[in-house]
């Protein structure tokens, strides 16, 4: 029996996205944190990456500017009042503000965002991290 009806893509030009297991980690601090992004999009500001940080890294208060999923691979996370753990999932709604996020442990994690990031302290905006930032480390990492 024939398929009801023609689902061959309109855009020959779609293809899956592999980043492999030896593709390098992008050291974002010296020693102490680095990332691995795995998708930019383009068409929605989504992003996927992972993050490996060492025992003691300290991430800079922060705002999210949209959702958010993390999901621990390895090691430990303190994040304003709890505790993240291997295995555990959190999922971070639209306009969450974070203090300081500290690994307790040697830590990875995967974290898929529907958008940007605002660093920030008590002088103001920090710094912005959103696909295209991210899409610029990829490649510039691709090329050292």
């Amino acid at each position: 029996m024939g398929l009801l009806q023609d689902v061959s893509p309109i855009n020959d030009q779609l293809a899956d996205i592999i980043v492999r297991a030896t593709d390098p980690w992008i050291e974002t601090e010296k020693d102490m944190a680095w990332i691995k992004v795995l998708w930019t999009g383009e068409e929605s500001g989504r992003w996927a990456a992972l993050f490996r940080w060492n025992k003691g890294y300290v991430a800079p208060p922060h705002k999210h500017l949209s959702a958010a999923h993390t999901f621990i691979l390895k090691g430990k996370l303190q994040v304003r009042d709890g505790l993240l753990n291997a295995g555990d999932y959190d999922y971070e709604p639209n306009g969450v503000l974070h203090g300081a996020t500290t690994a307790l442990e040697e830590t990875e994690y995967l974290f898929i965002c529907d958008g940007p990031v605002l660093f920030y302290n008590d002088d103001g905006l920090q710094s912005y991290l959103g696909w295209e930032e991210l899409h610029r480390m990829r490649e510039a990492a691709k090329t050292a």
